[in-house]
């Protein structure tokens, strides 16, 4: 009986390719299914399965992409499952079999997790090709499906080709050991792509289209301005940096006088309001001026941190400065060193993002001075009405309010 649902299978599923050929197919086609069969073979062959889970896992590589045949990339596992049990219905109603199958297809569509042996099984054999030599043909038969179908670009495809690759991963022991280290190298050969790619595309910004033709006189150019334009952002970026000292230090001596301030303010002025509360109003004064004061320089020198992720589309389309450790934080050594590798190849993008980060500096500069300045003009207008007022107040205080202090007198007798 399994001999002959072998051989049905197999010619049932062929002749659905063969009758029903589609030229938008170019990877999930009856040679795909073939290679996916053999690799589940190879791959079941290192685990003890039951002759009826070994019979689940050959039924299912050979049904699992005959959905594409009649639908498209969303969902076509679910019809494939629907192909296979009204085949098997006819063919073989064997509930249990028929329901371990049907988990095995649905257990190669991306989002799903394989649980059980036979589904791992399968799921690996699907995308075997993923860590050996022949990536680069699939990947291409692939790319031609999705722009027939979806119209991306190229780099699109890329990038979506390379974050599958990254969140990819192998269930089986045997595929695990076998695998991986190929994956490994078709992810790297692709970040290197994607990078050649983004580098060639501005590989003249720069400079401008047109290039000297005197080999010599355009090395010459070339060296002298990047020296020049290097010189220029490293002494922009000192000064940045030493203003931005100078603004931290005057922030803290506001923040260290006004804090004496108020502690003197609180130790000595409040035990005196009782006897002389002509001094309330002009301690008010004092002690608010310093706060405020305290508080914008505590916000001139407070830090901002941003996100601190970034993804390839920023990377590529050269949005995120990588020099900025902001940006960059949450992410993985593996990203960042990608991200870095793309940058340093691109003079455009490496001196793009050195401009930003003289610029944000800048920027954060304006800020800090802004509120320095604010912080300094109310200090001193404090400090001036605060004299002014306890000059009044004890000028004009009434002489009810003075303490009075008499000494006891001796009795006569």
């Amino acid at each position: 009986m399994a001999n002959n649902i072998y051989k049905l299978v197999e010619e049932h599923v062929t002749n659905l390719f063969e009758t029903n050929k589609k030229p938008r197919l170019f990877y999930h086609t009856l040679e795909h299914t073939q290679e996916t069969v053999k690799r589940a073979k190879e791959i079941a062959a290192h685990y003890k399965l039951s002759e009826k889970e070994m019979l689940a896992v050959y039924i299912a590589a050979w049904f699992h992409d005959t959905g594409r045949i009649f639908t498209g990339p969303e969902n076509h596992e679910e019809k494939s499952a629907e192909l296979m049990k009204s085949f098997m219905d006819i063919n073989c109603p064997d509930a249990e079999l028929i329901q371990v199958i049907d988990g095995c297809i649905l257990a190669t569509k991306r989002a799903a997790t394989p649980t059980t042996i036979p589904q791992q099984i399968l799921s690996d054999a699907d995308t075997y090709h993923l860590g050996t030599k022949e990536f680069k043909r699939t990947n291409k038969q692939v790319r031609k499906e999705m722009l027939m179908e979806k119209g991306i670009s190229k780099e699109e495809f890329d990038i979506k080709t390379l974050e599958f690759l990254e969140s990819h991963k192998y269930y089986t022991s045997y595929c695990k050991e076998l695998l991986n280290k190929g994956k490994e190298e078709n992810i790297e050969r692709l970040r290197n792509k994607i990078a050649e790619r983004t580098v060639n595309s501005d590989q003249n910004t720069l400079f401008g289209p047109e290039k000297p033709n005197d080999p010599k006189l355009n090395k010459q150019t070339s060296s002298l301005i990047s020296k020049g334009i290097q010189t220029m952002l490293r002494l922009a970026s000192q000064n940045n940096l030493r203003l931005s000292e100078m603004a931290d230090r005057k922030a803290n001596i506001l923040i260290s006088v006004n804090a004496i301030i108020i502690s003197v303010s609180i130790s000595v002025l409040f035990r005196k309001f009782e006897t002389d509360p002509f001094l309330v109003a002009p301690t008010i004064i004092f002690l608010t001026s310093s706060v405020i004061t305290i508080v914008l320089s505590i916000l001139a020198t407070r830090p901002t941190i941003t996100g601190g992720q970034f993804s390839k589309e920023d990377i590529t389309n050269k949005k995120v400065n990588l020099l900025f450790f902001g940006n960059f934080y949450k992410a993985s050594l593996e990203d960042f060193r990608w991200g870095m590798g793309i940058m340093m190849r691109d003079p455009e993008y490496l001196y793009g993002s050195l401009i930003k980060d003289v610029y944000y500096l800048g920027v954060v500069l304006g800020k800090k001075y802004r509120l320095l300045r604010i912080a300094y003009n109310i200090f001193m207008v404090g400090v001036v009405i605060s004299v002014i007022a306890f000059t009044i107040a004890v000028f004009t205080k009434s002489p009810e309010t003075t303490t009075v202090i008499t000494t006891p007198t001796r009795s006569p007798l």
